[in-house]
């Protein structure tokens, strides 16, 4: 069995976050992840047209700022190149097709053991480790609703983490199913590539433009309460784009800022969805009542045929598969029992970095703040 100080699970932003961090202070560590690459989430399951929403300044992880003459706005590929930069500058080095199967904290001996297997050649790994950092982050497993007669749909259904352009679906009739920002910027690029594209929209949301959000974000940092930079942010957002209502678009009651901060719901970025939505382009339906066929019954009456039913439906934790007999930080769907800006720490040296719902700004916070908290009790074990 390895013994070692820190294990950090994943190695994605927070995982790579955490890592930098713990560097800094001289700490040791051990990163595991189970694909065979950093950031696999968005190097392999995020569709071509991406880019943070948030402007550069907002999604800078610790200790390396972006490069001078990154766009505000940084698309996938150079967000991937700093990815690997951050790498390489940190010397961090995951230990790849890692899959842990369980982590659980020995009373006896005070440690963590943490099972692991290299899924290449089916090798058994043990670790025991003072202090363990889930960094698996809340989007390890795609979800797909249950909808009655789902299994009899006969053309594609897919998750949109295996989306990659619309370019593969010119001239076929699309559903896309989620109104989240992957599910507005999906539907765009299906739209404009040719396909005959529908969004559904069940709950009530926000759409905003990035500068209004980076507006916001910038009023909230001179500490204007934010109720009054959600009032300014609705009404520039009426004076842009009018009364969606009509198209069934309907804003929730509570402003955007201030709707994140306590739900974790972000607001949609607007990227040309809405007046592809206005020009009938794109087709907005409610929820589906069932599924006969190819046949989609909406809740409202309508009805049409559809090629492929594409669910950007969002993601779930997974940590709970592996992560063991453990009360102190996560619920029984493996986020964070307390709300920020007390989630990140657990009993025994355990800790979660990436779970607050609040984007790589929130990964940048709970990687500082954990390591600096396992530093202070690495040296509080000295001193006693």
């Amino acid at each position: 069995m390895e013994q070692v100080q820190v294990c950090i699970i994943g190695a994605g932003p927070s995982g790579l976050a955490t890592a930098a961090c713990l560097s800094k202070l001289s700490i040791p560590y051990v990163i595991v992840e189970r694909e065979d690459c950093i950031a696999s989430l968005w190097r392999k399951h995020t569709y071509n047209c991406l880019k943070l929403h948030l402007a550069k300044e907002f999604c800078e992880l610790p200790h390396m700022p972006y490069p001078n003459d990154s766009p505000t706005y940084v698309p996938k590929d150079q967000f991937l190149r700093y990815m690997d930069d951050y790498v390489e500058k940190f010397h961090i080095s995951p230990k790849f097709n890692t899959l842990v199967e369980s982590c659980m904290y020995d009373e006896k001996r005070n440690c963590w053991t943490i099972m692991a297997r290299d899924i290449v050649n089916g090798t058994l790994l043990d670790y025991a480790s003072k202090f363990v950092v889930v960094a698996t982050g809340e989007n390890s497993a795609g979800i797909i609703p249950n909808i009655d007669g789902l299994q009899s749909f006969q053309g594609e259904s897919i998750h949109s983490s295996s989306y990659k352009s619309g370019s593969d679906y010119v001239g076929k009739s699309v559903l896309v199913v989620g109104c989240g920002n992957s599910g507005f910027e999906i539907a765009r690029d299906l739209a404009v590539h040719g396909a005959n594209t529908s969004i559904v929209i069940r709950s009530p949301l926000h759409v905003m433009t990035k500068e209004l959000i980076h507006l916001g974000m910038i009023l909230a940092r001179w500490h204007i309460s934010l109720r009054l930079v959600d009032f300014i942010l609705v009404l520039l957002a009426y004076i842009l784009f009018g009364d969606l209502s009509k198209y069934g678009i309907v804003r929730p009651n509570m402003g955007p800022l201030l709707l994140k901060a306590k739900t974790g719901r972000s607001a949609v970025i607007d990227a040309g969805t809405t007046k592809l939505i206005k020009k009938g382009d794109i087709k907005v339906f409610g929820p589906i009542y069932r599924i006969r066929g190819n046949l989609i019954e909406f809740q409202d009456g309508n009805e049409r045929y559809y090629d492929t039913i594409l669910f950007a439906t969002g993601y779930k934790s997974t940590t709970n598969m592996w992560l063991k007999k453990d009360m102190s930080m996560l619920n029984s769907d493996g986020m964070p029992k307390n709300d920020f800006p007390n989630h990140w720490k657990g009993a025994n040296g355990l800790y979660c970095v990436g779970f607050a719902r609040r984007g790589l700004a929130g990964i940048a916070h709970d990687a500082k703040i954990v390591a600096s908290d396992i530093q202070a009790n690495i040296e509080m074990t000295l001193f006693d």
